[in-house]
């Protein structure tokens, strides 16, 4: 890959030689090239900025340096990006894309940006990408630009020693499509100041290890960061988090009154959900991965899931009577699948066969009938995508 920056401040990118981007370079896969786009301006003064129509605060940067630079560099072969605090989120998913470009070019703005037409003739040419690192304002592009090359660079082919580590790391896919926060490490010494490694990590148990931290991912990214979890349209204010044994109370009642209908459509079924006592629902609340939706306050909804063998078996998909049909139903199933760990090959759940409505959203969500397991009950199942 090439990245060139176009820059006033040619000294900012300095640290592009250290680490890992410096022996990326060496090695060849990488060619950056820093610019001055002062070498561009025509006056003896260097002038970059002037002030701007319809008048305001600041400079904006003139238009013909950045023609000039953009002209000499051939642009046509490169996508175009433009650090500016009003641009696209930038994303992990975003450093994906850009990693699979041949050639970049950074335009690096100051004062209070660039022209605008520069960027509208630029796109004429080529792919222009408007980005921001964050909402907040910096003095200038090369901040900016530094943090996207280091997330971008980081991605090709060849430049990390240890592929693995970027399988692992936050931000990365999981097999089922969550972008989950990475799990906490730890290294030696076992204990300190009165600290401890959690045992699992000590024992040997690969499999446990990966059990361990699939669970202290989810844990974090629905703690700190929920909105990476795929979700539907819901409810206007409603919070989806891991269960705490602090709901147990409001679920029991929850389910209760959820499980009526379903024993309506099923008469002559036993619906376990309405015979389990609260010391039942406290046992399989601390072992299975169990998510709860609240609004206002209130829980309207949760569902479970756990690990069978190769499959996610998903259970107890539960939303309060007043808000169904709202899309919470379907969003708490999304979210529920996308924590599914990388052992698991396919979801599946059980539903009465008597209830038309619940089959009719599973069957859109891409569940398939697997015939009836007992009389009045059917098995549903979905294969995981690891596409």
């Amino acid at each position: 890959m090439r990245i060139d920056v176009v820059t006033i401040f040619p000294d900012y990118l300095a640290p592009l030689e250290l680490s890992l981007a410096g022996k990326a370079r060496d090695k060849g896969l990488l060619d950056i090239r820093v610019h001055d786009l002062r070498q561009w301006t025509q006056d003896r003064h260097h002038t970059v900025d002037d002030t701007p129509y319809g008048g305001g605060a600041g400079m904006v940067m003139k238009p013909e340096p950045w023609g000039a630079a953009f002209d000499e560099l051939a642009i046509e072969d490169a996508t175009v990006v433009v650090t500016t605090p009003s641009g696209e989120p930038f994303t992990q998913s975003l450093a994906r894309e850009l990693s699979t470009r041949g050639r970049i070019v950074f335009a690096c703005g100051r004062y209070e940006g660039i022209d605008q037409r520069v960027l509208d003739h630029a796109r004429t040419r080529t792919e222009v990408r408007e980005v921001s690192i964050g909402d907040y304002v910096l003095n200038g592009g090369e901040v900016a630009a530094l943090a996207i090359t280091e997330a971008v660079v980081r991605l090709l082919p060849g430049f990390m020693g240890n592929a693995e580590s970027l399988v692992e790391e936050s931000h990365a896919l999981s097999d089922s499509g969550a972008s989950l926060l990475e799990y906490p490490v730890y290294t030696k010494p076992a204990a300190w100041r009165g600290l401890e490694v959690p045992e699992v990590l000590l024992g040997g148990n690969h499999a446990a290890i990966a059990s361990w931290r699939h669970d202290q991912a989810v844990r974090r990214t629905t703690e700190r960061r929920p909105d990476l979890l795929p979700a539907a349209t819901l409810l206007d204010g409603v919070e989806v988090r891991l269960a705490e044994p602090a709901d147990a109370g409001e679920l029991f009642v929850l389910q209760r009154a959820c499980w009526v209908q379903e024993q309506q459509d099923n008469p002559d079924v036993r619906i376990p959900a309405l015979h389990e006592s609260l010391d039942d629902l406290r046992s399989w609340l601390g072992r299975d991965t169990v998510l709860v939706a609240r609004s206002a306050g209130r829980l309207v909804g949760a569902v479970r899931a756990s690990l069978h063998g190769d499959l996610w078996e998903v259970g107890r998909l539960m939303v309060a009577p007043d808000v169904a049909g709202r899309g919470l139903g379907r969003s708490l199933l999304e979210r529920i699948e996308a924590l599914a760990p990388t052992e698991a090959a396919s979801y599946a759940l059980f539903t009465g066969a008597g209830s038309a409505r619940n089959q009719r959203m599973y069957k859109k969500a891409g569940y398939r009938l697997r015939g009836e397991v007992e009389p009045g009950v059917v098995r549903m199942t979905k294969r995981i995508s690891r596409a």
